[in-house]
């Protein structure tokens, strides 16, 4: 019966196309004027910069019809993403994750002060049906963008309202609909521009419903049980139960759904300013956090209940933009307010106190960049102003009598705030025809405060926490370019983070049996990077891109044993827990490599490959070292594309080597309980994936993924990854 759906649908996805041109993204001729902003802020040409970025574009957003914007990372073959439940999706740069990436949408950061060191899912609450671009920068990039970028910055820039060239106002409309069979995933989107000459506005409405993830059949023989979700938590009679799950492989406890909201107005007056202002709203039903789920103590699950409450995330901005003045060519003022709230929900099996822990987050920012070239130089330079408050509150719900009482919160009871302030300077200067020097210097200001309230969740030797730190922050980078097909480029960058709310104040059990205290010790942890870039291309034929690359640390910040009091462990939630904190370590190292080929043998057809590397230490003493945490294996892609009219198709691999138990950070943030004892396998999948033009106005998708059915996890992750997957969307546009 599947293979009688399955040829069905394939023979009527064949006979229904016409012969209309195909308008899908080509990539057969030379791209060496590629455009980016997330450098600098500012569009420059990609080739004349020294750092390693990767761009995605809309229309490889729309052709991959990746579920969520952290699948859109991933499948670029140059981003790992971690996943704790499948409401998650946690990015990777160069071996570093959460608070040590920057994420940036629309010039905005969305980094907070609650951001953790851990796994985060925040990327998620991005609506990919309204990305323009997303644009990724390797490695330290504190300059521009100041505390955070130490692995990169990975900028997600929004689609802009399209304006009417003649008197007649200008209406576009435009939807999807999509279907996915592994998670019976249901996604619509439904988008309205409306444009005069001078102004225009774009709204955009998306719905997406989870159900569970069915994981892949196929494992392997020395684990034929692995990731199996052999039974599921019930409540009868007001009783809890433990249930049998009729198919293991249905992932019971991953299901979610959530809801984005989008609205642009662009307002263009004249010819020398731009003002845009810009809302997103996003939020969930509950999201279960699958991996407590499946946690077993003494033969019964631990929790009957773990989820994430409903994620709210609102941001507003509003960006105006001048042209042309004595002391600019252009000038960006961004001014932004964001309200984040989550909160986290926990109930013991058989017990009846549901706990409630809800955070609260208001942002505030103000950025000013501007741009003067003069002659070979092109001069930047701006300020950056970010305040940060966290309320934190917490109860604890008793499910038979409805009533409540205080529980302790995950972060300080008496509030906390945190204020950056920041200004920088950069110059891009060509010193000959075929060599360009870029570099810059930013000066940084960090304040955090917090108040611990209750001596009776919070017995600590303090009751308030205060932290002041400046960074001088600096990169200096050279490119060279012999000829219109090559380049090679130098860079030296750092970057620093300070400790944040989350860091610094967090009360958390971060797996069974260990419990994160604060430290307000902390000091702020510093990144310095080197590394060397190759781009060549062979004959109009073949392009290469290669980077090495090399980051030290120092005062890297890490989870570690520590004592409270002049005690290791205490009693928390009911268990004895051993005390671990966020600790400043003497020095770390990540060092690595990220290859890219690209072929083009014939018109309409591409093959690529990625292949990435990353190693990472931490070093306490001279002969003391062990394995940093975030570090993720090998892993890359293999794809060969087709296009011809009306069509694209491709076929592609996704791939990921070993992660030996022993490179594992144990009792850290690398979820070695989510692996099997040798550590996680070794695995590949074998996808497809088409579009063909129905018409000028239809265009329909169909995907079948993880062909195989294979049963495999990304590394450090608590949830498996979807089995065999087939995936059917359709696009119409007015």
């Amino acid at each position: 019966m599947k293979n009688f759906v399955f040829n069905s649908i394939f023979l009527l996805f064949l006979g229904s196309c016409t012969n209309v041109e195909a308008q899908v993204s080509r990539n057969d001729t030379l791209q060496l004027d590629e455009v980016v902003v997330s450098a600098s802020r500012f569009g420059e040409i990609k080739r004349l910069l020294p750092f390693q970025i990767e761009q995605i574009m809309s229309q490889e957003i729309s052709f991959r019809n990746a579920q969520t914007s952290a699948d859109v990372l991933a499948q670029s073959g140059q981003i790992f993403v971690q996943k704790s439940q499948a409401g998650g999706g946690s990015p990777i740069l160069r071996g570093l994750e959460a608070n040590r990436i920057l994420l940036v949408v629309d010039g905005v950061r969305m980094n907070n002060a609650i951001f953790r060191g851990g796994h985060l899912q925040n990327v998620l609450r991005i609506d990919q049906q309204m990305i323009e671009q997303v644009e990724v920068v390797f490695g330290p990039n504190s300059v521009v963008y100041g505390s955070d970028a130490l692995g990169g910055v990975i900028h997600f820039r929004s689609k802009m309202p399209t304006l009417s060239l003649t008197n007649k106002p200008l209406l576009q409309t435009s939807a999807m609909a999509r279907y996915s069979s592994a998670a019976n995933e249901k996604t619509t989107n439904v988008t309205f521009n409306y444009g005069r000459q001078k102004w225009g506005s774009l709204t955009s409405v998306s719905f997406s419903d989870f159900g569970d993830v069915r994981q892949g059949e196929n494992r392997r023989k020395e684990y034929p049980d692995f990731g199996k979700r052999y039974f599921y938590t019930v409540q009868q009679q007001g009783q809890d139960v433990m249930r049998p799950n009729p198919d293991p492989n249905r992932q019971i406890g991953t299901a979610y759904a959530q809801l984005d909201l989008f609205q642009k107005v662009l307002f263009r007056p004249t010819a020398k300013s731009t003002h845009v202002l810009n809302l997103h709203y996003s939020t969930t039903t509950n999201v279960p956090r699958y991996d407590r789920l499946t946690v077993v103590s003494n033969g019964l699950p631990r929790f009957a209940e773990w989820y994430y409450g409903p994620e709210k995330r609102l941001m507003a901005s509003y960006q105006s933009f001048y042209f042309g003045s004595k002391y600019y060519d252009e000038l960006q003022v961004t001014a932004a307010f964001q309200r984040i709230e989550e909160s986290r929900n926990s109930r013991t099996f058989g017990r009846d106190l549901l706990k409630s822990q809800v955070e609260s987050v208001l942002a505030y920012s103000l950025n000013m960049d501007a741009q003067k070239k003069s002659g070979r130089n092109t001069f930047r330079y701006g300020l950056e102003w970010v305040y940060n408050s966290v309320h934190s509150e917490a109860t604890n719900t008793d499910r038979s009598s409805g009533s409540q009482t205080a529980a302790d919160t995950r972060y300080p009871d008496g509030g906390s705030s945190m204020n950056w302030l920041a200004l920088y300077g950069t110059n891009h200067l060509q010193l000959a025809e075929k060599w360009f020097l870029q570099g810059g210097l930013r000066l940084n200001q960090v304040n955090l405060r917090a108040a611990f309230v209750s001596r009776e969740f919070f017995p600590f030797p303090f009751d308030h926490a205060a932290q002041a730190s400046t960074a001088l922050t600096g990169n200096l980078g050279v490119v060279l370019i012999p000829g219109v097909k090559s380049k090679v480029s130098l860079l030296g960058s750092t970057g620093f983070r300070a400790p944040n709310v989350d860091d610094l104040g967090k009360v958390f059990d971060s797996q069974p049996g260990l419990v994160i205290v604060p430290n307000p010790m902390l000091k702020p942890e510093y990144a310095y990077n080197l590394e060397v870039s190759v781009e060549k291309w062979l004959a109009n034929m073949l392009k290469f891109n290669g980077t090495v690359f090399h980051s030290w640390l120092q005062n890297a910040l890490v989870t570690s044993p520590f004592q409270l009091n002049g005690k290791d462990s205490l009693l928390y939630n009911g268990q004895m827990s051993r005390i671990i904190a966020n600790q400043n370590e003497l020095r770390a190292a990540v060092r690595g490599m990220s290859l890219e080929l690209n072929l083009y043998p014939a018109k309409g057809w591409r093959v690529m490959a990625t292949y990435n590397v990353t190693k990472g230490t931490i070093q306490q003493s001279d002969k003391n070292r062990s394995p940093l945490d975030h570090i993720p294996p090998q892993y890359g892609k293999g794809s060969v594309e087709w296009t011809y009219k009306k069509w694209r198709m491709e076929a592609l691999s996704m791939f990921n080597g070993w992660k030996r138990i022993e490179e594992y950070r144990l009792n850290a943030e690398d979820n070695e309980s989510g692996a099997t004892p040798d550590g996680m396998p070794s695995w590949w999948t074998l996808n497809l994936r088409a579009a063909c033009r129905l018409s000028p106005t239809l265009t329909i998708q169909f995907a079948a993924e993880n062909l195989l059915d294979t049963n495999y996890r990304m590394f450090a992750s608590g949830v498996s990854a979807p089995g065999r997957n087939v995936l059917i969307a359709l696009r119409a546009s007015i």
